[in-house]
Parts: C-alpha cells; sequence; structure tokens
C-alpha cells in the first residue's frame, strides 16, 4: 500500500453518519469478529437509507485495521463509478476494474472496484491478483450473477447489500449463498425520522389476465407490449397523469421498449414535455436526457429497466408503474425512486397501473424480511395470482358516468353475491342477469324524465355490462368469446326491451307519479 493511500485512509471521513448507520456498522464488524474468515452475510437497508455510505465506511474501517485488501463488486457500470467516487469521499484510494483498465499498478491499491462481468473475465484471465482480498462487498447482492465469483473467494469474508433479501430467481434463493441476514432500519422508521418521503398511492384496478410469465417468473415483455399500448390503457395512463401528477416531476416505468415510445408519442400528442430512455441510448444521449430531466420542473421520463438501480434524483414527485411485475424487488427499487428528500419535499405520488399494490401491498409494509430471506417459496406461495387478484376489486364507474347517474344512492351491482344467493336458493342462473338488468334499468329511469333518455343512459352503461357479464361467466365458468359476445349483446337488447316496457310502471314507482 503506497504512503499516500496510509495517509488518506487515517483521515476522518468527510461524511457523518446517522445513528442507525453507526449501529449497521456496528453489528457487522461484530460478525466479522465472530464468525470464520469466510463467512457470507447479508445485510438489508431500503433504498434511500445509504447502503453505500454504510460500506464505504466499513471499508475505510477495515483497511485501517486489517493488514488486507478489500473488493467491491457490482452490477453496472454506472454503479461502479458511484462507488468509486463514495469510496474516494471516505479517503479511499480505489482502483475501477473496468474494461479498460491498467492492471499493471494494481498493487498500489487496497481497494478495487469492479462490474461483475468484467471481473469475471479479468479473474479468468488471470490478470487480477486477489489473494489478498480479505472482504468482498456485493452491491445490489439480490442479483445472481454474483453467485459465479463466489468460487474465488473461498477464504475471504463476503458482505452482500441490498434492499430486497429475495433473489431475482425464486429457483437460487439467497439463504443458499448468505449465512446470515442482518435487517436495518424500516422505510417507515426512515420516514418517521425524515430521512425518506412518504408514499401517496393510487392504485387502479386492472384487468391483467391476459398477461403471460415469463421463464424468469415475471410477466412477458411481449404480453405486457401487447396490452398497454392499446388505446384504452395509454389513454387511462395520460388521464391518470392529468388527475394526480399534471406539472410534477414524474418517472413512469414501462415493460417494453415499445410500450415507452407509446407513451412518449402520446404524452407530446397531449403537449406535455416527455423524453424516453432505454438501454440503446449512447451514454452522451443518457447524459443529456438526464440533465434536462433535473433541470426541467414538470419534465416527464417515460423508461424501460435502466432507472430502478443507480438513478438518484430527488426532485422525481411521482412514480408511475405502467407495468405489472411480480418482482417484489422491482417493485421496490421503482417505487424507491421518488423517496428522496427535499426540504420542501416529505411525500410523493405513486400511480399504481399494474396490480402491483394489490399484489404485494404497501410500499413500505412491515415485511418479515428474516422470514422471507429463509423462506422465499413460502412467501411466493402466498401472493394473489391476477385473477384472485381482480376478483376481489369492485367496479366502479368512471367519475364522469357516474355524475350521469346522480340520482342513484347507489349503481354497484355484484354479480358474485347474487349468484351465489341464486344457488343457495336453487335458482337458475339466468335470474344473476335479469336482476342486473332490473338495477341497470332502475338507475337509468331514477336519472330521466321520459324513455327516450332512459334508453339514451343506457346506451353509457357498455363498460359497466361488459363487467358484469364477464363476471357472470366466471361464476358459471363458461367464457368463450362467441358465448361472451352472445351474452352482451344479449343483454343490451333485453336492457332496451325492459325499458321500454316497464318505464311508466317503474318511473311512478320510483318518484311517487306519473311520467310527464
Amino acid at each position: 500500500m503506497s504512503d499516500t493511500t496510509t495517509e488518506l485512509q487515517e483521515k476522518k471521513t468527510g461524511k457523518d453518519l446517522y445513528s442507525y448507520q453507526k449501529g449497521a456498522i456496528n453489528k457487522i464488524f461484530k460478525s466479522f469478529e465472530d464468525a470464520r474468515e469466510d463467512y457470507h452475510l447479508l445485510y438489508q437497508l431500503p433504498t434511500g437509507g445509504g447502503k453505500t455510505v454504510i460500506f464505504s465506511e466499513i471499508v475505510r474501517q477495515y483497511l485501517k485495521h486489517h493488514n488486507r485488501k478489500v473488493l467491491v463488486m457490482t452490477h453496472r457500470i454506472e454503479l461502479c463509478k458511484q462507488t468509486s467516487n463514495m469510496l474516494t469521499g471516505f479517503g479511499v484510494v480505489n482502483k475501477v476494474v473496468d474494461s479498460k483498465a491498467n492492471l499493471d499498478d494494481q498493487n498500489k491499491y487496497s481497494c478495487f472496484v469492479a462490474m461483475v462481468e468484467t471481473l469475471n473475465n479479468r479473474l479468468n484471465e488471470g490478470k487480477l491478483d486477489i489473494s489478498d482480498i480479505g472482504l468482498v462487498i456485493i452491491d445490489e447482492a439480490h442479483y445472481n450473477s454474483f453467485t459465479k465469483l463466489f468460487k474465488f473467494f473461498e477464504k475471504s469474508f463476503i458482505l452482500g447489500v441490498t434492499a430486497t433479501p429475495l433473489s431475482s430467481n425464486i429457483k437460487l434463493p439467497m439463504k443458499d449463498n448468505y449465512d446470515e441476514l442482518i435487517v436495518g432500519e424500516t422505510i417507515e422508521s426512515l420516514i418517521e425520522n425524515e430521512f425518506l418521503a412518504r408514499a401517496d398511492v393510487f392504485a387502479y384496478n386492472m384487468g391483467l389476465t391476459s398477461l403471460e410469465v415469463g421463464s424468469n417468473g415475471d410477466y412477458t415483455v411481449k404480453s405486457s407490449e401487447d396490452l398497454y399500448t392499446n388505446s384504452n390503457m395509454l389513454s387511462q395512463l395520460l388521464q391518470a397523469y392529468e388527475k394526480h401528477s399534471k406539472g410534477k416531476k414524474t418517472l413512469i416505468f414501462n415493460n417494453g421498449i415499445n410500450t415507452s415510445l407509446h407513451v412518449y408519442d402520446t404524452f407530446r400528442s397531449a403537449g406535455y414535455p416527455i423524453a424516453h430512455l432505454d438501454n440503446t441510448a449512447t451514454k452522451k444521449q443518457r447524459k443529456q436526457i438526464l440533465q434536462w430531466f433535473k433541470e426541467t420542473p414538470d419534465a416527464i421520463l417515460t423508461s424501460v429497466s435502466i432507472l430502478t438501480t443507480g438513478f438518484d434524483e430527488p426532485t422525481v414527485d411521482t412514480i408511475i408503474l405502467n407495468r405489472a411485475t411480480k418482482s417484489l424487488t422491482l417493485y421496490y427499487q421503482m417505487i424507491g425512486r421518488g423517496s428522496r428528500i427535499l426540504k420542501n419535499k416529505s411525500t410523493f405520488n405513486v400511480i399504481d397501473l399494474g396490480n402491483n399494490y394489490h399484489r404485494f401491498g404497501p410500499w413500505g409494509a412491515d415485511l418479515d424480511w428474516q422470514k422471507i430471506f429463509n423462506s422465499p417459496d413460502y412467501y411466493m406461495d402466498k401472493l394473489l395470482n391476477d385473477e384472485d387478484i381482480e376478483n376481489k376489486f369492485k367496479h366502479e364507474m368512471p367519475e364522469e358516468l357516474r355524475a350521469e347517474f346522480a340520482n342513484s344512492e347507489e349503481v354497484y351491482f355484484d354479480i358474485k353475491e347474487t349468484y351465489k344467493d341464486s344457488v343457495r336458493k336453487g335458482e337458475s342462473s339466468k335470474v344473476v342477469l335479469e336482476r342486473s338488468i332490473a338495477q341497470h334499468a332502475k338507475i337509468c329511469i331514477e336519472n330521466s324524465e321520459d324513455v327516450y333518455d332512459a334508453i339514451a343512459l343506457a346506451k353509457l352503461l357498455g363498460d359497466d355490462i361488459d363487467h358484469r357479464i364477464q363476471s357472470y361467466a366466471k361464476c358459471i365458468s363458461r367464457s368463450t368469446y362467441n358465448f361472451l359476445s352472445w351474452l352482451k349483446d344479449d343483454y343490451r337488447k333485453k336492457l332496451n326491451a325492459y325499458l321500454r316496457e316497464n318505464f311508466d310502471t317503474k318511473f311512478e314507482e320510483i318518484h311517487g307519479r306519473p311520467p310527464e
């Protein structure tokens, strides 16, 4: 180790550590003292809690008190650079081992920062001496790409850090690679102590049963793009933005480049300032787009994949999940991009268009990370599938349509409960639709002065009728396309016939007077 390196590491860090960060460091070093030299320890801390600050201070203290070297691994080149800069800020002289790095001077360094794939190549080529590495730190340790390198560090203490100790591949649980999990501060505690902003969630009830799950356990890009690029979904996205986030800095996450480009076109056509970013952008383009996003107060950035980690922009006011995911880690990462606090920012909005809130619960819920770490299959098996989630939804009319039925106290009709009741009474399932038609007719008559008004209102109930037919078809387990089409058409005809035949009688029952 050079004199300059030693001198810098003797200096006090310029970073002030919070009490919970100091507590975490003490727990981790206690494990150093008590465990064997090849112990694998995992530390969990929410996004925004300062994981990089914590392990940078650990590196500084380790090098000061141990005569061995440190290696920090990341899964992306951007994180390499950020980590290197943070370590330098702590007085740790370090070398980034990237594809262009000259390793002739590696003996001068006691700390290396490397991306996993580059490091794997260098180690297989024998170009990096790791014989004296005593501590290996793995950032974003839930990614499985790191595990192939463990064989090189059989005599090193490995410290993995992550916000979510749940493997990116359910078939390769983290408990198989780590001996122990230390759980850090909770999101709720970090919010209460004003280290993170609180999320205000607006969760929309979405029909997602057309989505398909791929071999990686998450929804496929193709099925996501088929759904999220249709005009209804794009219109709902725009409306949700205009209702909850108009004029606010907004980050939109999508599953697929084509979806993001459709989002870009939709918002641009509506006159909003928006940019699109995906992993095909050059470094220069990415830098320009992120600079524009930072400096533009009402900027919208629609993206795919690359901003879930290593992206820190505290001025983000709204996160839109324009996608569904079965990954708890991704769910937390996406929302975490909006959680950074500012002087005038203590809350941020989350607009969920993927039933993620219904699937995983609130961001910051009191999750038992120890149980998830030790029994990931049990946790995953408890998650509701899309059909179960949607069965719990209570269909609601859009506000503008509900206004057309202002005279009606209740417009909802529970098909499922009506069907259960008919079965208990031994009635034909047909009575379910008969009662539904009668209720639809009732709300039309309540808000009309003549039969023509009522029929006009009935025409506005298309989505409501379709939803009821879908629910009915599930109850009777018949859902072929031709059957549903016939049923929807037949329902509309019977509703119109009911109104023509019964309007005068029902009007007088409801209003206490004959129609004029």
